[in-house]
């Protein structure tokens, strides 16, 4: 049956404007990117087959343009247009973060550094530079490494420090296998950075280990 046979209620786009996007399945999400199903299948129950076939909603937006492309439905058109959206959405959070306002929540910082690094296929070393008043001056991904860790020199963090006049620091990195959980070569390079960064007066607020979920060294007290 196509969607627009269904009860007015139940269609993914009527649904989510009476009742807002949280309300939707990622099915009707998806459904309503795809805007149309193909020949025998409507675009929910497109979506349902793809997210059957990626695993889940993370893997099919993480998924590699060749990937994503060998799917009945999808080709480069939607391939870009899903790029273009996953990019506004980190703009957006960025901006977020940005805008002026002193880093007072620690789910919107979460959910910048998540969108930012958890699906690199390999280790990325990234790091938020605040002012005095924990405003966010830029963000930088400043170490890349292969799928088992990034090669992190704390003189080059401290040079970029001192650029662009930062009074703290909040870093991050992924663990591509998805296992958020510090390791001692974490810890170690976390207490180089601080007082190598402390030699120049600037704090070390915090450490997140990017994965299936979020650590952070703060509130693990290991900074």
């Amino acid at each position: 049956m196509a969607i627009n046979d269904w009860p007015v209620e139940e269609r993914p786009r009527e649904k989510l404007l009476v009742r807002g996007s949280g309300a939707l399945s990622d099915a009707e999400l998806l459904a309503i990117f795809l805007r149309t199903g193909i020949r025998g299948k409507s675009a929910v129950d497109l979506a349902r087959e793809l997210l059957t076939a990626f695993g889940s909603l993370r893997e099919l937006l993480s998924a590699s343009q060749v990937d994503f492309c060998r799917h009945k439905g999808l080709g480069t058109a939607k391939y870009t247009q899903l790029q273009a959206v996953l990019e506004m959405g980190r703009r957006h959070l960025y901006e977020t973060v940005s805008r002026g306002n002193a880093l007072t929540s620690p789910g919107e910082t979460r959910q910048f550094l998540a969108a930012h690094l958890r699906d690199f296929r390999h280790e990325v070393f990234a790091a938020l530079f605040l002012d005095q008043r924990h405003r966010v001056i830029c963000y930088e991904e400043l170490f890349t490494g292969t799928i088992d860790g990034a090669s992190v020199h704390p003189r080059e963090v401290v040079k970029k420090a001192l650029s662009c006049n930062a009074a703290a620091i909040i870093f991050a990195h992924n663990h591509p296998s998805g296992v958020a959980e510090p390791s001692s070569a974490d810890e170690r390079i976390t207490r180089r950075l601080k007082d190598a960064l402390s030699l120049v007066d600037v704090r070390v607020l915090d450490h997140f280990v990017v994965g299936d979920e979020i650590v952070s060294f703060a509130e693990r007290g290991l900074l």
